[in-house]
């Protein structure tokens, strides 16, 4: 019998190439890999359900759980992570010294649904006090006017979000100080250029997501794996051999990364800076499964719902296929 042929989209990482390259062989499957960006890959997946197999933004995700129109069942394989300290960027002549001085500002999204900027709500309330309804949000295309939510959302009453001038970019704006700010996931052009009155919010951002680690323990999710809900009711054993594969993968990547001989990253300080993250997290810090990232995820759901994307609160155990919350021991 032959393997199962299936779409594959999904980031291209060092801890998918073994996949792509054939490294891993996924059992029963024979994949055609699509390696692409995660703004073509989602709005193809939630509006045209376009593969079998794709990486998954967790916020629209749970957003098509939550209403109860999921196309796709997820595995709990986290394709994409990250502090998100990072991704706050003001401009600097507007007197925003704090997190606390976002009140009242006006500021950029491409998309209030994305998971970027779910996590970066939840900890500037959690942790500054400032709300969603405390800034006045101003959604738009980055580079390109206009980007539409790819998943329709219904926010709070008291959430303000205001679409972007016609014609008008985020960057731009942000240049020209029209916003006095940014939230996502890619930084501004106009942040990586040096513009010279746009800046983090968070100055020494890794120091900020270190002390973030310490006191939660939460290392956020952003992107999950997603596989056609058609096809695990026909195909049982394929959550969890995705599942299976995609772990080996990471696996090889990460002894990549120990092997001190030549790095494989062109970049400097790479071990220094795995040792730190080690040191601080363990030797795995960028773990797949539900056992040991329960709390994180648990953590997202809330502010979810709590920031009005779901209109009820997920449960973990509705993410994923019951295959893969679990795994067998010798």
């Amino acid at each position: 019998m032959s393997d199962l042929k299936l779409s594959l989209a999904m980031g291209n990482y060092d801890r998918t190439r073994a996949i792509v390259d054939g490294r891993v062989k996924i059992d029963g499957v024979d994949p055609i890999p699509m390696l692409l960006s995660p703004e073509e890959m989602f709005f193809r997946a939630f509006r045209h359900q376009a593969f079998d197999v794709s990486e998954l933004s967790l916020s629209s995700y749970s957003i098509s759980v939550a209403r109860g129109e999921p196309h796709y069942i997820a595995v709990p394989v986290f394709l994409s992570r990250a502090f998100r300290h990072t991704s706050v960027y003001i401009r600097t002549d507007r007197g925003i010294d704090t997190p606390e001085d976002l009140k009242g500002k006006r500021i950029g999204i491409a998309e209030y649904q994305l998971s970027a900027n779910v996590w970066v709500r939840g900890i500037l309330e959690e942790d500054f006090g400032v709300k969603p309804s405390d800034v006045t949000w101003v959604r738009g295309g980055m580079d390109t006017p206009g980007r539409p939510e790819k998943i329709k959302v219904d926010l709070p009453e008291d959430v303000i979000v205001e679409a972007a001038p016609e014609g008008a970019t985020l960057n731009q704006m942000l240049m020209d100080g029209e916003i006095d700010g940014f939230v996502g996931p890619r930084w501004p052009h106009c942040f990586a250029e040096g513009h010279p009155h746009v800046g983090r919010l968070f100055r020494d951002s890794v120091g900020a997501a270190e002390d973030y680690y310490r006191r939660t323990k939460i290392f956020p999710v952003m992107h999950v794996l997603g596989l056609r809900r058609a096809l695990a009711e026909e195909h049982p054993w394929l959550p969890a051999a995705l599942m299976k594969g995609f772990a080996e993968a990471k696996r090889i990547a990460q002894d990549a990364l120990q092997d001190t001989s030549a790095t494989k990253v062109t970049m400097p300080f790479v071990e220094d800076n795995l040792n730190r993250a080690q040191a601080l997290m363990g030797q795995d810090p960028w773990t797949y499964g539900v056992p040991g990232n329960a709390h994180t995820l648990d953590k997202f759901l809330g502010y979810h719902a709590a920031q009005g994307l779901s209109p009820r609160r997920v449960k973990i155990e509705e993410l994923f296929h019951p295959s893969t919350l679990e795994a067998y021991s010798l």
